[in-house]
């Protein structure tokens, strides 16, 4: 359960410690690269995110991918273009393989206090750094999370995906010697 508090956490709270800024970049306008700069497995919704109120600079995470046992260390930048309010939600879905684990709305205003922040937002520029331990019992598979973000209007602020795969052991396929370099 603090595996999926943990996604959920990184998923409720990078929205306020984005940015969003007003000229249009052109990973924006051909929609066609969502990957969240930084070292992290963020994407954006699909569909068109101009109207956003946040546009998240950068999201890195260590270690990437998150390993269970471990701390991990979240880092967010990016600028907020209107005031954050009470009320505003996120729509959150997290499933292991197909199996739908967790359907809920969530107070953003709530999540954002386990990032040292509090509504109201204001606007301007936002770096938040947060660690969370990652429980050793997570189970292998993969995990994705969308977190669907919207002010207290039902304007959309973010909308962010991710997907995350756990091994046997909390270790990669990479990590066992499938693809070792020795010959």
């Amino acid at each position: 359960m603090k595996f999926l508090a943990a996604l959920t956490f990184v998923s409720a709270c990078l929205a306020p410690a984005a940015a969003l800024k007003r000229e249009i970049s052109p990973r924006r306008v051909a929609n066609e690269d969502r990957k969240i700069p930084g070292d992290s497995p963020l994407e954006l919704c699909p569909g068109d995110h101009d109207g956003d109120l946040v546009t998240i600079d950068s999201v890195d995470l260590v270690p990437n991918p998150p390993k269970p046992g471990q701390e991990l260390v979240i880092k967010a930048k990016g600028t907020v273009r209107e005031e954050i309010e009470k009320g505003s939600y996120v729509l959150l879905t997290v499933k292991y393989g197909l199996i739908r684990l967790i359907s809920t709305k969530a107070d953003l205003c709530e999540q954002i206090n386990n990032v040292d922040l509090e509504c109201p937002v204001k606007p301007g520029v936002l770096e938040v750094e947060k660690s969370v331990d990652i429980p050793a019992e997570i189970p292998p598979g993969k995990y994705t999370v969308l977190a669907d973000v919207y002010n207290s209007e039902d304007v959309q602020i973010t909308c962010l995906t991710a997907t995350v795969s756990f091994a046997r052991g909390g270790k990669s396929i990479f990590d066992n010697g499938l693809f070792s370099n020795e010959l």
